[in-house]
């Protein structure tokens, strides 16, 4: 497949652009939560990330989970979906982005859980009250709604 971003990026520059990313929050039958310690910056976070051409956002949450953890997700349910000023930003690289990013929930997956693979150095569930203390900052809105208690879908 293609790599949207990469193209975009050549014929555009640092401009910001818009970006669909999708993840998942997908808990074991303990009701832990599954989190991956990034390869690209060493923090814990939920699996996912950006759409390709073609791609709805369900098949964008099973296709990157399955190419950090090596799960097969079955049903999705939606938790949140987040946009506006809050989800703007810059890379370290100078490309701008603003991103649009839709959370699932998952509890229906099959699969072998892999212990490192190109994007995770490190994969495991943990006890909500029990999750690392360096957990992405890009995702901190995600933990703040999921400890919150508040009723899904979010909408932000």
């Amino acid at each position: 497949m293609a790599n949207y971003i990469r193209d975009i990026r050549k014929l555009v520059g640092n401009t910001k652009i818009i970006l669909v990313v999708s993840g998942a929050l997908v808990f074991d039958e303990q009701g832990r939560l599954l989190l991956h310690k990034r390869a690209d910056n060493g923090f814990w976070g939920i699996p996912g990330g950006y759409m390709e051409l073609g791609e709805t956002v369900q098949e964008t949450t099973r296709r990157e989970v399955w190419e950090e953890t090596g799960l097969h997700l079955g049903q999705l349910t939606l938790f949140a979906v987040y946009s506006g000023a809050e989800y703007e930003g810059t890379l370290p690289n100078g490309h701008q982005l603003a991103n649009v990013m839709f959370v699932f929930t998952c509890r229906d997956y099959s699969g072998e859980l892999q212990k490192v693979t190109e994007e995770s150095m490190e994969i495991r569930f943990f006890p909500l009250d029990a999750l690392p203390d360096n957990l992405f900052p890009g995702q901190s809105h995600v933990f703040r709604d999921l400890r919150s208690g508040k009723q899904a879908p979010i909408i932000s």
